[in-house]
């Protein structure tokens, strides 16, 4: 996590040294903005009603989210290097605590009216104590979830090419002219899902960040 914050800390450092960006933006520089805006982009989105200013107090947020999760996938594809978002306990901590920011939130803004979002408008009386209990245990599950999505999409891809690069390393080094044909196979199969990881890396800091701009909406507008 560490080696994470600082490959972050410094892809930043180069491109502002100077005080400021160059006018006609380098690799490093045309990276760290495409991340901007896209994260702003989706920030403009989902948060809707507010005006600019309470969206830009969320937006620092959002944006260390997804380039912090960003990293950590990516830096988990090179070789003999260590994936921190396939550890249950480090997504988690991360979508609890962004949970519980998200409700203190919630609190400041709308008080005890914030439990408001457990009855939605129009709901016949009757229904009412079944749906109250119903999305208090939706609204507290969605920490779980946000958590158990990351962990298991990275540790099941990262699992899956693990097998599969064992078995075609072993079929390779078979004294046989049959498995080292039959060795292209399973070789091109880890090529595909290698690139396939590659895209579920950058899709899950994505849909982590994208779900986490859902719950601050309900939060500040609610229903």
């Amino acid at each position: 996590m560490l080696l994470t914050l600082g490959l972050v800390l410094l892809q930043i450092l180069l491109v502002t040294k100077k005080g400021g960006g160059k006018l006609v933006p380098n690799a490093w520089q045309s990276v760290v903005e495409l991340i901007y805006d896209f994260v702003l982009n989706l920030v403009n989105e989902q948060i809707g009603g507010p005006s600019a200013n309470v969206k830009q107090k969320f937006f620092p947020c959002i944006l260390v989210t997804f380039t912090f999760l960003l990293f950590c996938n990516l830096q988990g594809m090179i070789p003999f290097s260590f994936t921190v978002t396939s550890h249950f306990l480090i997504t988690l901590a991360l979508s609890f605590s962004l949970f519980i920011g998200i409700t203190i939130v919630g609190f400041q803004r709308h008080g005890l009216h914030f439990f408001s979002f457990l009855l939605p408008a129009g709901v016949p009386l009757p229904l009412a104590p079944f749906l109250v209990l119903l999305e208090l245990i939706s609204h507290c599950f969605r920490a779980l979830s946000s958590g158990i999505r990351l962990f298991a999409n990275m540790m099941a891809g990262h699992s899956l090419v693990k097998i599969l690069s064992g078995f075609a390393w072993t079929m390779l080094f078979m004294n046989n002219i049959f498995y080292f044909i039959g060795d292209l196979g399973p070789l091109f199969i880890v090529l595909a899902l290698t690139g396939l990881e590659l895209g579920v890396a950058i899709l899950q800091a994505y849909v982590f960040t994208i779900l986490i701009c859902i719950y601050l909406n309900d939060a500040i507008n609610l229903h």
